[in-house]
């Protein structure tokens, strides 16, 4: 059976190169009918948040990630590791240290001044017929793992292949401090371990951990699990990912008007591809979606990708869902009339929640003021005789009103027989309407408003002469 995780540390927000990481592991778990769980590495308990926590178990609950058990917080186990670390110092693979941090620092100071790699020096480390030096008073022993000194550390990396390390890369590294605590990577080893993971998938700046989770794996006697490290996400430019580009808080995707779906969709495919297609549904995700398939590069972030997508998936929910998700933006279309015409008109042209929003708006309400440069492009001396004419047009062919087709079928001979040209009756009409002249179809906004609200607004604006008041 496969089982992956997610474990992220609680000291920050949920960033999207994380959910990708979360979407990855998900994926293979439930592709495979396998075992999803999200574990919270809480142990830097001076930098952890619970206004972080929350907004981790938010942002999954908000993507629909649903993992599998109870959340495991590392902060819980401690007495756990505690038991493992005594395991490993009865069975000689790990030992007590006792050099002072001033007496590290001086070490390290000298071999940095001797252009050599910072290590530690071995001083405790038991060996047959070496003499340990006395147990100075007052200094409370690290725990140190006793690495291998000579030799590889190999293993095969789901991603990048042959993976190998020269045993001189760790050196007797500290899995519990003076206090007691256990450090990061015994706890992952320990939880990974115990929670049996099978598949590891995780951002490729952990690569440099793998070979230290290896050796305590082998203290241990365990083997284990297979690893994925996957690639960055870069900017555009190819740098690191910052804020600016879009390495926020996965709930700021939410609160800039974007659906989760779209999100999934964008980060798939960060770093992993089927052919050219570009829109997944989630049950196409989990049928094609296999970790030995990610790129072995950095991916680039493309704002404009994930606008695409998300008006894709804007125009393709239903109404209904639609109408939901509005009501976080403050807008409850539940009880309007004519709601579906309204959003299958505004979902053509809107990108974000937010833009779907305005240009429901744009329709439903009143206008406030009138777009200046459109009045004084369109608005002409001739421009009340028209739409005077068109109104009772439209108060002759009431019945009109039933369908869009209708309406534009009364217009044409109407605009044939004034001798206008289309931008001559529909920009003011638009104005008149909308505010804008940047509006959607007039028939459809027609049809939508009704014929009582279309003549309330044009004579309001005729009657103001398309003055902002």
């Amino acid at each position: 059976m496969v089982v992956t995780r997610f474990a992220p540390s609680p000291t920050g927000y949920l960033h999207i190169g994380g959910l990708r990481t979360s979407l990855y592991s998900y994926l293979w778990a439930r592709k495979n009918n396998g075992i999803f769980r999200l574990r919270i590495e809480d142990t830097d308990l001076e930098r952890n948040s619970q206004e972080a926590l929350n907004a981790i178990i938010e942002a999954f609950n908000w993507v629909g990630l649903s993992y599998d058990g109870e959340v495991e917080y590392q902060s819980k186990r401690t007495e756990i590791y505690k038991e493992y670390i005594n395991k490993l110092l009865e069975s000689g693979n790990a030992y007590k240290c006792y050099m002072s941090r001033e007496e590290l620092d001086a070490l390290r100071a000298k071999q940095e001044a001797a252009k050599q790699t910072p290590r530690y020096d071995e001083t405790w480390r038991p060996e047959d017929g070496k003499v340990l030096p006395p147990i100075p008073e007052g200094v409370e022993p690290v725990i140190r793992i006793k690495a291998p000194k000579t030799g590889e550390i190999r293993f095969t990396d789901g991603v990048k292949g042959e993976m190998k390390f020269d045993a001189s890369f760790v050196d007797d590294f500290v899995i519990a401090r003076s206090n007691g605590m256990p450090t990061y990577n015994f706890v992952v080893t320990i939880d990974d371990m115990l929670m049996e993971m099978t598949d590891v998938i995780r951002g490729d700046d952990h690569l440099s951990n793998t070979p230290k989770q290896i050796v305590i794996y082998n203290a241990l006697g365990v083997k284990h699990p297979n690893f994925y490290h996957v690639p960055m996400i870069n900017n555009p430019e190819g740098k690191k990912l910052s804020k600016r580009d879009g390495a926020m808080d996965v709930m700021d995707y939410k609160r800039l008007g974007y659906l989760p779906e779209a999100l999934l969709n964008f980060l798939v495919r960060l770093g992993w591809s089927n052919k050219d297609q570009e829109i997944f549904s989630m049950q196409e995700m989990l049928e094609l979606f296999d970790p030995k398939n990610i790129n072995k590069s950095a991916s680039a972030y493309n704002a404009e990708k994930l606008l695409w997508l998300n008006s894709e998936y804007i125009k393709s929910v239903s109404n209904e869902r639609l109408i939901e998700e509005l009501k976080f933006f403050d807008l409850d279309l539940s009880n309007y009339s004519k709601k579906d015409d309204i959003l299958n008109l505004s979902k053509q042209r809107a990108n974000t929640l937010i833009e779907l929003k305005k240009s429901i708006l744009d329709i439903k309400d009143e206008p406030k003021e009138y777009e200046e440069a459109g009045v004084k492009k369109f608005i002409k001396e001739d421009t009340q005789e028209v739409l005077n004419a068109y109104i009772e047009l439209l108060e002759n062919n009431k019945d009109k009103f039933s369908s869009v087709s209708e309406l534009e079928n009364i217009t044409k001979p109407f605009i044939e027989l004034k001798g206008l040209k289309f931008p001559q009756i529909f920009q003011p009409i638009r104005l008149s309407l909308t505010g804008t002249t940047q509006a959607p179809s007039v028939y459809d906004i027609l049809f939508v408003l009704g014929f009582d609200e279309v003549k309330k607004r044009i004579l309001k604006a005729l009657e103001k002469n398309f003055k902002n008041s």
